[in-house]
């Protein structure tokens, strides 16, 4: 039996790994099961890809006191964005290296 599982990693601004969460592949990773175990101790801002836009997603960690900030989509208007937001959304080579660091 072969069985596919997925792992989402919050990571810190220097890499290391504040919690992460094993579920199978067919789970999504916007779903509230997957948030209620990794932003359980979170807070402050969060950054994420494209991927996680979710007004859902967005409403459910701005009630627990986390800010989700998010690239925008190319057919979505432009928002305003602080300078620091802008640049942790850049940062993306630290997620890169922890992936490639994990076999």
């Amino acid at each position: 039996m072969v069985a596919w599982i997925q792992t989402a990693f919050h990571l810190n601004d220097t890499g290391e790994i504040i919690s992460f969460c094993l579920t199978g592949a067919n789970v999504d990773d916007k779903s509230d099961i997957v948030w209620s175990v990794l932003a359980k101790d979170l807070y402050g801002k969060l950054f994420a890809d494209r991927g996680y836009i979710s007004q859902n997603l967005f409403n459910t960690l701005f009630t627990d006191g986390v800010n989700l900030v998010t690239g925008i989509r190319c057919n979505m208007k432009n928002k305003l964005m602080s300078l620091w937001d802008k640049i942790m959304l850049r940062e993306r080579y630290i997620i890169e290296c922890i992936n490639d660091i994990c076999p």
